[in-house]
């Protein structure tokens, strides 16, 4: 492979008239094929023109959200947003043609059967009627973005992002941490009518999509779009009452015990953030400093992880500083044309950085043996359900080196980093169900949708108290979630996914070995076959499953009591 570093890779806009042209020369080819070599040849070169579109898409997107105010990349991605709504159409059909074709069985021997059930999703989830809803919805989650990447707080004699001012939430100083989370809470009141106006219309637009493809509303395109196959709302829904049922009052325990070791009466928001009474633990050293504590972590767990980590600082396939304007987000993508992952954040000097650092690179982990272990573009990519197990469990893995990024607070870290992990758990499913009631109630009015919020948190955070702060108590917080605008219902899987990364910390801790064993064989698995196969394969428990998740959660349950009750 040519040697490159991601700042130097040229961006070339993708020539959206020529993919057309070649899909509808391919979709002849393969109605015309008179061997399984016809097809193959097609399939390659269709590999091959889907991953030099894609690398550059993807440029254009890293580049913007690395700089949301640079206009040439912020033209580009509403170009792309604009000719990949339209160039889907003869993409699709594509992979009409191919799930139509009189080779099907020598495909499924070669690829496998996910490899035709994802064509047939293609299929399922789109018509050309969409498009125009497409590009409407791309805009919109733009504008969304945009908002929230170039905020600026005064606060503390500075002029923050909202990474920097929620470094504030952890503040020893409880009159510092009101003032921070009001200050955050203070920007989201002030741009509520345009953040309703626009998921208003996002709201409108999906459920348009949804209609289109023949469903009552949005919700089972979403779950294709999320590519959940092997499962539905009824599944979800069971899983979110053993949530309420099994972690909802441990997070209740873990909270009250946590308002006595800091001295409170009561618990409040603002406080949340806040685990021990003489502060958090905090990063040994700067930016520098922890990613070269992360190189010696990854090289000291595999060998896989050791060569994976090089890759990555050696290309500068990592950018993680936070910069002006730069985009309040996180993510892992590819550049497929390198079998390149590329991870983004924005540290804030709180142990979120080493969550980036064990988190996102669990992601570009897997993504890495999935790109050199599957032998299509297909595959290179995994249902998200099971792409955050990879991440999660990766967060876990890294406690035995918590030490070199910690110091003396690496306990503090081990101990703050798990009771997170299980609070998480009943905000991401209020998340859920709170897009659920969104798309299935299209009419309710922008402060009607808030109310369900607030209802939400009554029911599974109960111990949530905003401190007469108006516009939280009467539901505002949703509004900060960039999840619910530009990646709708994908905030299950988060929750999901770490029941498999809980049983996988107990695994890791009991059979080192064979739980990491396990965990490789999912991320070299990538997407080559579906949800349930893909934890049976790793040995995992099925979340939906009555009792799973008590399972799942018993290893740091315990680990967490225990610390409590000391």
């Amino acid at each position: 492979m040519k040697d490159f570093t991601f700042s130097q890779l040229e961006y070339v806009r993708p020539d959206y008239d020529k993919l057309e042209a070649e899909c509808k020369k391919m979709v002849e080819d393969i109605k015309n094929a008179r061997t399984y070599g016809d097809i193959k040849e097609v399939l390659e070169k269709r590999e091959k023109l889907y991953s030099s579109v894609s690398t550059m898409t993807t440029i254009a997107y890293i580049r913007n959200t690395l700089d949301t105010t640079d206009e040439f990349y912020e033209k580009e991605v509403e170009y792309i947003n604009n000719r990949e709504a339209e160039a889907a159409v003869a993409m699709t059909e594509i992979s009409k043609a191919l799930i139509e074709c009189k080779f099907t069985d020598e495909i499924n021997a070669e690829y496998g059967p996910e490899f035709l059930v994802k064509e047939k999703r293609e299929v399922d989830k789109f018509k050309e009627e969409l498009v125009p809803y497409m590009q409407q919805e791309a805009k919109l989650t733009l504008r969304y973005q945009k908002i929230m990447a170039t905020a600026q707080i005064e606060f503390d004699g500075k002029t923050l992002n909202l990474y920097g001012i929620q470094k504030y939430f952890e503040h020893p100083d409880r009159n510092v941490r009101k003032a921070a989370f009001k200050a955050y809470s203070d920007f989201y009141h002030s741009h509520e009518e345009e953040l309703e106006q626009i998921f208003d219309e996002l709201v409108k637009i999906r459920n348009e999509m949804g209609r289109a493809l023949g469903y009552e509303n949005y919700i089972p395109l979403a779950y294709m779009q999320q590519q959940r196959s092997d499962y539905g709302q009824k599944e979800v829904a069971a899983f979110r009452e053993q949530v309420l049922k099994e972690i909802v009052p441990l997070c209740e325990e873990l909270y009250r015990a946590q308002a006595k070791r800091i001295g409170v009466d009561k618990l409040r928001v603002y406080d949340e953030k806040f685990i021990f009474p003489d502060g958090n633990a905090i990063p040994a050293g700067d930016d520098e400093y922890l990613v070269n504590e992360a190189r010696k972590m990854y090289h000291e767990m595999s060998l896989e992880t050791g060569e994976f980590i090089d890759f990555m600082i050696k290309h500068e396939l990592m950018d993680l500083k936070n910069k002006p304007n730069k985009a309040s987000t996180g993510y892992m993508t590819f550049l497929s044309d390198y079998k390149a992952p590329y991870v983004f954040s924005c540290f804030n000097q709180t142990i979120f950085d080493i969550q980036v650092l064990t988190h996102e690179l669990g992601h570009a982990f897997a993504g890495y043996m999935a790109m050199r272990e599957q032998n299509t573009l297909n595959y290179y990519s995994v249902s998200t359900d099971i792409a955050e197990i990879h991440s999660m469990a990766m967060e876990q893995f890294s406690y035995p080196y918590a030490e070199w990024f910690f110091g003396k607070d690496a306990d503090k870290f081990r101990h703050a980093h798990l009771q997170e992990a299980i609070t998480f758990v009943p905000f991401g499913v209020a998340v859920d169900e709170f897009q659920h009631i969104m798309y299935a109630n299209p009419d309710l009015t922008p402060k009607e949708r808030t109310l369900e919020w607030h209802k939400l948190e009554k029911k599974y955070m109960p111990w949530r108290d905003y401190d007469g702060d108006e516009f939280m108590e009467r539901g505002g917080y949703w509004y900060h979630k960039l999840h619910i605008f530009l990646y709708p219902f994908y905030y299950i899987n988060y929750t999901l996914t770490t029941m498999g990364a809980m049983e996988l910390k107990k695994r890791y801790a009991e059979n080192k070995e064979q739980a990491w064993k396990d965990y490789l064989a999912l991320c070299k698995a990538g997407g080559s076959t579906n949800y349930l196969s893909l934890l049976k394969l790793a040995n995992l428990s099925v979340p939906f499953e009555e009792g799973s998740v008590a399972k799942a959660i018993s290893y740091a349950k315990e680990e967490l009591l225990n610390w409590i009750r000391e």
